[in-house]
């Protein structure tokens, strides 16, 4: 039954996508306690918990309406909570006193900031976007999605992406 398989990969797919966030999660947290600067490292904390229960309900949510018996909700809750621990720990390890003198020609802690962000913005602009502007995504063929965006709305968006650029210039570290 090709409704059945849909619906069993949605279930995986849905807390693989959230085991991956929180893994970004874990790379931002470990990042940031590599480095010596008390108020990242509390931002990133802060940031990080305040979503993290708001994403584990909506995952425990998602699969109690698929359907899935609490012994499996279980295990997918404990793979999502561990991920960013583990990433946290691996990346702080990697960024670590002794490797940081071998990547300190490439920032690494920046870079692995940077992936993390990255992470959530490929995020908003490829599924969260694309719903925002009426343009969700369907496998179906019939569908033929909303209106899209304006070009007021692309150039805020386009705006909004250059301004971290503009505020650099002439920020050095």
């Amino acid at each position: 039954d090709p409704e059945a398989a849909r619906a069993g990969n949605s279930k995986i797919t849905t807390t693989l996508g959230l085991v991956v966030h929180a893994a970004a999660d874990g790379v931002a947290l470990g990042a940031a306690a590599s480095t010596s600067q008390t108020s990242v490292q509390l931002i990133v904390f802060v940031a990080i918990m305040l979503h993290k229960a708001p994403a584990a309900f909506g995952l425990v949510s998602f699969l109690m309406h698929a359907g899935l018996e609490r012994n499996r909700i279980r295990k997918h809750l404990l793979v999502f909570a561990l991920a960013a621990p583990v990433m946290s720990m691996v990346t702080y390890l990697g960024l670590s006193k002794s490797s940081k003198e071998a990547l300190s020609e490439v920032n690494a802690t920046g870079v692995a900031m940077l992936f993390s962000a990255g992470t959530f913005l490929y995020v908003a602009t490829v599924h969260v976007l694309p719903e925002v502007g009426g343009i969700a995504h369907s496998h179906k063929p019939e569908s033929a999605g909303g209106k899209g965006l304006s070009r007021l709305e692309v150039a805020a968006l386009v705006l909004g992406c250059l301004i971290p650029l503009v505020l650099s210039i002439g920020h050095h570290h």
